[in-house]
C-alpha cells in the first residue's frame, strides 16, 4: 500500500525503524508535495490555477445561458437584476469564506449552514482557489503552521524522555 506520491504508507508517527513524529496532512491535488515542494509541486500549482480559472470561465459561460433564458421568458428587468445581484453577492461571500478557509479551519457547523450559499456562489470559490494557487497550494500556509507546531511538540516530548527513568535519583 502506498500514498499518492508513491511512498510506502505507514501508520502515523511510525516507520519500519520506529516513530518519526507527526506526518503532514495531504492537500487536495497536492498530496504531501507541499512540504518540500517536490514531485511536480510547481506543475501541480500551475495546473490547479489553470483548472480553477478555466472552470470559473466555463461556469460564467453557462450562467450567461441562464440569464438569456430569463430574458427570453420576459420575466422583466427586476427579476433579471435580482438574479444578477444574487449571484454576485453569493459569489463574493463564497470567495471570502473560501479565502478565509485557507488560513484557519472552518467551523463545521457554520460550513454546513452555508452550503447553499457556497453552491450558488461557486464561481467565487473557484476564483479564490485560482488566486491562492498563484502564490501557494491552497491551504498550504495553514497546514504548514499546524505541521510545524506538531513537529515542535513532538521534539519537545521526545527530548524530555531521555534516559532510563528507573535510574533517576529521587531528590528529597
Amino acid at each position: 500500500m502506498s500514498d499518492e506520491n508513491g511512498t510506502p504508507a505507514t501508520p502515523a508517527g511510525s516507520t519500519a525503524t520506529g516513530p518519526t513524529g507527526p506526518r503532514p496532512e495531504p492537500l487536495r491535488f497536492f498530496g504531501t508535495t507541499w512540504v518540500h515542494h517536490d514531485n511536480g509541486y510547481a506543475l501541480r500549482r500551475a495546473g490547479v490555477a489553470a483548472g480553477s480559472l478555466l472552470a470559473a470561465a466555463a461556469a460564467c459561460f453557462v450562467l450567461r445561458f441562464a440569464f438569456e433564458g430569463i430574458q427570453i421568458a420576459n420575466s422583466g428587468a427586476f427579476v433579471t437584476l435580482l438574479v444578477v445581484v444574487m449571484f454576485a453577492v453569493c459569489s463574493a461571500l463564497a470567495f471570502g469564506h473560501t479565502w478565509g478557509g485557507f488560513s484557519k479551519r472552518p467551523d463545521p457547523e457554520r460550513q454546513s449552514s452555508l452550503r447553499g450559499l457556497l453552491a450558488i456562489g461557486f464561481i467565487g470559490s473557484l476564483l479564490a482557489y485560482f488566486f491562492r494557487s498563484l502564490s501557494e497550494a491552497p491551504g498550504e500556509k495553514l497546514h504548514r503552521r499546524e505541521y510545524e507546531e506538531a513537529r515542535e511538540q513532538f521534539e519537545r516530548r521526545t527530548t524530555r524522555r531521555s534516559g532510563n527513568p528507573s535510574r533517576k535519583r529521587r531528590h528529597s
